[in-house]
């Protein structure tokens, strides 16, 4: 019972969920607007936390350039890879009327050549560095300034996100978007220039979210695959494409997470998440903020 009381532990699920809230947010900001289910979401966090390390490593540039750094570099592949490859898929009306499995196939081709590329760029061989180490006294809790930073931002990106969704005008034009591309384009919405800002946006949060990661934990170029996992985990809890669920999804599950593995053992982690994902699945499909579709 003393243990599920800890301030100590829940100042780490805080953290666990905020970070996988701010993960999770890019990832259902794009399927929302776009359809495009992008399982090549954790090797961008993965290519985020590189450019930190790096920024921080070669260019003996302090962990703050890197929070502009990393999303910038992911910001600007994403404007890439949409010019490229999904503006087209998008404007077949053929590929388009398969838009969620043609871009899962392709979005799992750009997961490979991103591990690979990384992998022989730097290596296999896991980095980290640690800047913010110095600990931090709030009274009920005791946290590392890089943890402590890792909670202050993504709590306050995540946030802004949802408020801005809801008493903002490009917001409002995001939700519309989200609910009816078609509706959207009948009120004078500019959807395209919405989905490219939105692609370019869910990317460019996925690289903040890895310069987070960074400063906490150790990178290697295939440790995406369990933050993508948690990421579609919280989009099924709050709901497709609802982003104020992706909020509370990240919550719950860091919460259920750190006192899970707390409770019983880190070897159990998977088993946790994994659970969860089924039984949201089978419990409740459309999640838990999600509403329920009628079929007539």
């Amino acid at each position: 019972m003393d243990l599920l009381l800890s301030p100590q532990l829940l100042a780490a699920a805080l953290i666990a969920g905020a970070l996988y809230a701010l993960v999770a947010l890019g990832l259902n900001l794009i399927y929302g607007t776009m359809r495009l289910l992008n399982v090549a979401h954790g090797e961008l966090v993965m290519l985020g936390g590189y450019v930190a390390y790096w920024s921080f490593s070669l260019l003996g540039a302090g962990p703050w350039p890197a929070l502009i750094l990393s999303p910038l570099a992911t910001g600007l592949l994403g404007y890439a890879l949409y010019r490229g490859l999904f503006r087209r898929l998008l404007a077949n009306s053929a590929l388009a009327q398969r838009i969620e499995a043609n871009s899962l196939l392709l979005f799992f081709g750009v997961s490979i050549i991103l591990q690979n590329l990384v992998s022989l760029a730097f290596t296999a061989t896991p980095r980290g560095y640690q800047p913010f180490d110095a600990m931090v006294d709030l009274g009920v809790a005791t946290l590392t300034g890089g943890r402590l930073l890792v909670l202050i931002v993504a709590g306050i990106v995540t946030i802004t996100a949802v408020l801005l969704l809801h008493f903002n005008t490009v917001g409002l034009a995001i939700k519309a978007l989200i609910q009816n591309r078609e509706a959207a384009s009948l009120a004078g919405i500019d959807t395209e220039k919405l989905e490219r800002w939105s692609f370019i946006a869910g990317f460019a949060v996925a690289g903040l979210a890895g310069a987070l990661v960074s400063m906490v934990e150790q990178l290697s170029p295939f440790m995406g695959f369990p933050y993508m996992i948690a990421a579609f985990v919280i989009i099924i809890l709050g709901g497709l494409g609802n982003l104020t669920g992706s909020l509370i999804g990240g919550l719950i599950l860091g919460l259920l997470e750190t006192y899970g593995v707390a409770l019983t053992s880190p070897n159990y982690r998977s088993v946790l998440v994994y659970g969860v994902f089924i039984a949201v699945l089978l419990i409740r499909p459309q999640g838990l903020l999600g509403r329920a579709q009628i079929v007539r």
